[in-house]
């Protein structure tokens, strides 16, 4: 299957494209919204629905006749989607807890969630700021006689790469092909063999470090997983790369586009940025704000009908795929009020965002990632205070990419003062 056409206005009955260039977000999330709390969409060719608003995405985030079996899927069953749509990679990601649901994925999640406990991350923290630390030097060597310095590729990939490793064990030394290959995966520019071949070397890696895991149990996170016996049924090796392979790419791939998002919304509305280097805001109120305006994850595919599922006299078939689109969910005006669009730190609204999910397969790593930015942006800015765009913010481009909200790149000034 090949990209459909780039999103427009659809006609009555017709869905939305959604452009896989990604070329206009906003307008793009401005349609989705437009097109009510449960759309109709085309994901490169591929029909599916799309929840838009917050109240519903909360209702069925925790229905469970929507599951993640991709075996459920009309589409795939009647062989309409095979293993040629470039996105399939993207669902069908091998047995992990983020493709199963009810008592295994409770059984597959249960040793990671007890790794992430709030002590666990307490003692991360200085693992954390370590590596902010040296990433900060590096990038100030980089820039130092004001050239430009792409925050991405230099600081924002690299922080929760390392972070994610440490806690996984894996070797530092895989950092750069794991960048390359996580890059090719996620593009839709990928051409399917080569997307296929990723796959495959994906699976190599992480296989050969639960072999060595296996063989050598450290105090990480794999070793962990490795070792766990849930109600006498330990994790298959499978499971165990499963897990791994997902932890990795959602563990660093979200808190990029959590520090990018939010470092160019600060810079865009310079009067909030002053107020939170001022100490009248505080760094919490920018991260809540940028997950909720600027989601990290555009859409995240996808759950599966296994009956009738009724939405206000719109009717999801059995089979159907279901997409959650939360940048148009966090743009909710019936849940953050008219100005949902606007970027605003200082927002008073009862309602909390949802953007790392909800219900049993809300994200496991929020808190990592909440504290990874925590850290890394309060520093940054401490480091490089008159920080600027080296291009116009409009000329910023996101990746080919359709579930993450992820920059090409990020060139900046560290301007000290």
């Amino acid at each position: 299957m090949t990209a459909g056409p780039a999103a427009g206005t659809p006609g009555p009955g017709c869905p939305l494209a959604i452009d896989p260039m990604v070329r206009d977000l906003d307008a793009e999330t401005a349609r989705l919204r437009a097109a009510g709390p449960l759309a109709r969409i085309e994901l490169l060719g591929v029909p599916a629905w799309s929840v838009t608003a917050h109240a519903l995405a909360r209702r069925l985030l925790t229905d469970s006749r929507l599951v993640k079996d991709i075996d459920q899927w009309s589409l795939r069953q009647s062989g309409r989607v095979t293993d040629e749509w470039p996105l399939i990679g993207m669902i069908d990601t091998g047995r992990s807890m983020f493709t199963v649901d009810g008592a295994e994925h409770r059984r597959l999640r249960t040793k990671t969630a007890q790794a992430l406990t709030p002590r666990r991350l307490e003692e991360l923290r200085p693992v954390i700021g370590g590596i902010t630390g040296r990433l900060l030097d590096d990038l100030g060597d980089r820039g130092g006689d004001g050239r430009p310095v792409d925050l991405k590729a230099d600081f924002a990939h690299p922080l929760p790469m390392s972070v994610i490793s440490h806690l996984m064990g894996v070797d530092p030394a895989l950092h750069p092909r794991l960048r390359t290959l996580y890059t090719a995966f996620f593009s839709v520019l990928t051409p399917q063999d080569e997307r296929l071949a990723v796959i495959a070397e994906l699976d190599a890696i992480f296989t050969d470090v639960v072999r060595q895991k296996t063989a050598a149990p450290g105090t990480d996170l794999t070793s962990a997983l490795i070792l766990a016996d849930e109600g006498g049924e330990p994790l298959t090796a499978e499971e165990v790369v499963g897990n791994l392979k997902a932890l990795v790419a959602a563990g660093h791939e979200t808190t990029i586009g959590l520090i990018l998002n939010a470092v160019r919304a600060l810079l865009t509305h310079p009067d909030q940025l002053r107020t939170v280097l001022e100490g009248e805001a505080g760094w919490e109120a920018v991260i809540e704000e940028t997950l909720r305006w600027d989601t990290p994850t555009t859409h995240l595919l996808m759950r599966f009908a296994t009956e009738d599922i009724d939405v206000g006299g719109t009717v999801i078939r059995r089979g159907d795929g279901v997409v959650i689109s939360y940048r148009a969910i966090g743009r909710d005006t019936g849940a953050h009020g008219p100005d949902a669009d606007a970027f605003d730190i200082h927002r008073d609204t009862p309602v909390r965002h949802i953007s790392f999910g909800h219900g049993p397969h809300i994200c496991p790593g929020a808190a990592l990632s909440r504290l990874e930015a925590a850290i890394a942006l309060p520093a940054l800015f401490g480091r490089f205070p008159g920080l600027r765009p080296a291009v116009p913010p409009r000329d910023i481009r996101n990746l080919p990419v359709l579930t993450q909200n992820d920059l090409d790149s990020f060139p900046v000034l560290l301007n000290r003062a």
